[in-house]
């Protein structure tokens, strides 16, 4: 496989909560954003916690790449909107708002606006439980429902509000909840990934399921920084185990000289890096990372 771009190791994303739903805007997006820049979710923010930085995927992007590799819309992937009321503790809201974060970037990838709403009102629910004052605001929910059905508009203002959280959670020093939404949307996305595999299988989504063991070691490094309450040892033992699994997925890669277009002034990289994971993996990932995400959701 001939890559165009940078090697797998340094293609993935860092990210910060407020990108887990940011995506390109057109201009049309920019003014219902207002003074909101546009955001590439192709492109990387960093989340830097004690002087590390730590690298996470983009759901969004996720979402993108399955919509891209023809599977269809599947409402049975999705954490209800109505479990919300059920998540008690400072674990289970700040893991399943990232949970949450990652189906409404699905859903408006998908342009399914009605369901939209729904995943938009439970994160602002358990946003505000976690104290994250404002990132789901009167304002914010008004302008998301009258922009319902324009897919832009609608990430653009979804990424307002995790902008809002992830502002808030750093000034205030809670990168421990930051880590339990980054955790939740990575969970979810991979849940996605391994779903869309089993019913529509394609090379790029065994790609993106075996990239996860780079993104996985990152964060369980992130989040034994913060825990030593059995709710949180306990998932980082399951994704300990997860681990295991991925320590047999290879990738192996082949320099090429890079060739050069001087007329467009471009480089183009032609080194591949092979996958190497067998369907026997597949299935093991995807048991463990569904019985994992049971039991965050409930």
């Amino acid at each position: 496989m001939k890559l165009k771009f940078i090697s797998f190791k340094n293609q993935i994303m860092l990210l910060s909560v407020s990108a887990l739903l940011v995506a390109g805007c057109n201009n049309n997006a920019k003014k219902e954003a207002e003074d909101t820049p546009p955001v590439d979710s192709t492109q990387s923010t960093i989340l830097n916690v004690n002087g590390e930085i730590f690298s996470i995927p983009s759901p969004i992007q996720t979402a993108f790449l399955l919509k891209n590799s023809g599977a269809t819309y599947n409402k049975s992937v999705l954490n209800p909107p109505n479990k919300s009321a059920s998540y008690s503790t400072t674990f289970s809201k700040g893991v399943n708002l990232g949970i949450y974060g990652a189906d409404l970037g699905y859903v408006t990838i998908y342009d399914q606006t009605q369901d939209a709403l729904g995943y938009l009102n439970a994160a602002k629910k358990l946003a505000d439980e976690l104290g994250v004052a404002g990132a789901f605001d009167a304002n914010t929910i008004n302008r998301f429902q009258k922009n319902l059905g324009k897919q832009d508009s609608m990430l653009v203002l979804v990424g307002v509000a995790y902008r809002s959280s992830d502002s808030y959670l750093k000034n205030n020093d809670r990168n421990d909840v930051s880590g339990l939404v980054l955790a939740g949307g990575w969970i979810e996305s991979l849940y996605f990934a391994c779903n869309t595999y089993k019913t529509k299988p394609s090379e790029d989504v065994k790609r993106r399921i075996a990239e996860q063991k780079s993104s996985l070691q990152s964060l369980i490094k992130l989040l034994t920084q913060f825990y030593s309450q059995p709710e949180y040892t306990e998932f980082v033992d399951n994704l300990n185990d997860l681990q295991k699994v991925y320590d047999g997925v290879e990738f192996k890669y082949s320099y090429q000289k890079p060739s050069i277009d001087p007329v467009n002034k471009m480089t183009v990289i032609n080194s591949t890096t092979e996958v190497k994971i067998t369907p026997e993996q597949i299935q093991s990932i995807t048991d463990k990372i569904k019985a994992i995400r049971s039991q965050i959701v409930g």
